[in-house]
């Protein structure tokens, strides 16, 4: 089954939003993301819906952030996305009349209901706000700034 990476990669771009003071084109997300403009802006788009970002039309238009980070949450995200499903596993025939495969669907069926539940708890209590904390540490740790990262990504434009 093929991985769905949508959510880390979208919060890889709402990061680097928050750090841009002008909006950002589709095509300069794109290359970000080594992905196609149009890819992002059906992405984008969900979260546009959902409040998360906002879009500007024509010459020095392009996306940004509708909400500061620590008014976004990672399940908001993740539920602007589709709400992709987690596992590959699934439950048998659900109509079946045996009673050994009732009982194996409902043993799996409730673990994946309790990962599911976990899984949205811990999306709910951190913000994108916490997300760029983590990284601002990061970059500390390696003794450098955001100005050291921006001065870095011109000189290779």
């Amino acid at each position: 089954m093929r991985q769905d990476n949508r959510l880390p990669r979208v919060l890889h771009a709402l990061l680097h939003l928050s750090g841009m003071k002008d909006p950002a084109t589709s095509d300069q997300l794109a290359e970000m993301l080594n992905t196609n403009a149009a890819v992002v802006r059906r992405t984008m788009a969900g979260l546009r819906d959902q409040g998360i970002l906002t879009s500007i039309k024509g010459h020095g238009g392009g996306w940004q952030l509708a909400r500061p980070l620590d008014q976004i949450t990672l399940a908001e995200i993740y539920h602007a996305l589709g709400a992709p499903t987690l596992f590959a596993l699934g439950c048998g025939d659900e109509e079946s009349e045996c009673l050994m495969e009732k009982a194996a669907n409902t043993a799996t069926s409730h673990a994946l209901e309790m990962a599911s539940k976990t899984f949205m708890t811990v999306l709910s209590s951190v913000t994108m706000a916490d997300l760029a904390d983590d990284f601002e540490k990061r970059l500390g740790e390696l003794g450098l700034s955001q100005d050291d990262l921006t001065h870095e990504l011109a000189a290779t434009r």
